[in-house]
C-alpha cells in the first residue's frame, strides 16, 4: 500500500533534487523514496550488526593457551 507525504523543501534543495532526479532519469518522488528506503535500511543493517558485536562480547572467542593468574601478572 502506498501513501502520499508531504514534505517541505527550501527551493534550492528541490533544484538541487530535480537536478539529481534527472542524472539518474528517475521522480523527484522517486529519489525521495530510495533516499528513505537506504537510511531505513542501514538503521535496520546498524542495529543488527550492533546486536551481533555485543553477543559476540558476551562470548569472546578463546585464543588458546592459559589465563594467567592475577598473581603471575602481578609478581614483584
Amino acid at each position: 500500500m502506498k501513501r502520499n507525504l508531504t514534505v517541505q523543501l527550501d527551493e534550492s534543495t528541490v533544484r538541487k533534487a530535480r537536478v539529481v532526479a534527472t542524472k539518474r532519469s528517475i521522480s523527484i518522488s522517486r529519489l525521495v523514496t530510495e533516499e528513505i528506503e537506504k537510511a531505513a535500511n542501514s538503521d535496520i543493517s546498524w542495529s543488527a550488526s550492533r546486536r551481533i558485536a555485543l553477543e559476540q562480547l558476551e562470548n569472546p572467542f578463546h585464543l588458546g593457551g592459559e589465563i594467567p593468574s592475577r598473581e603471575f601478572l602481578h609478581k614483584r
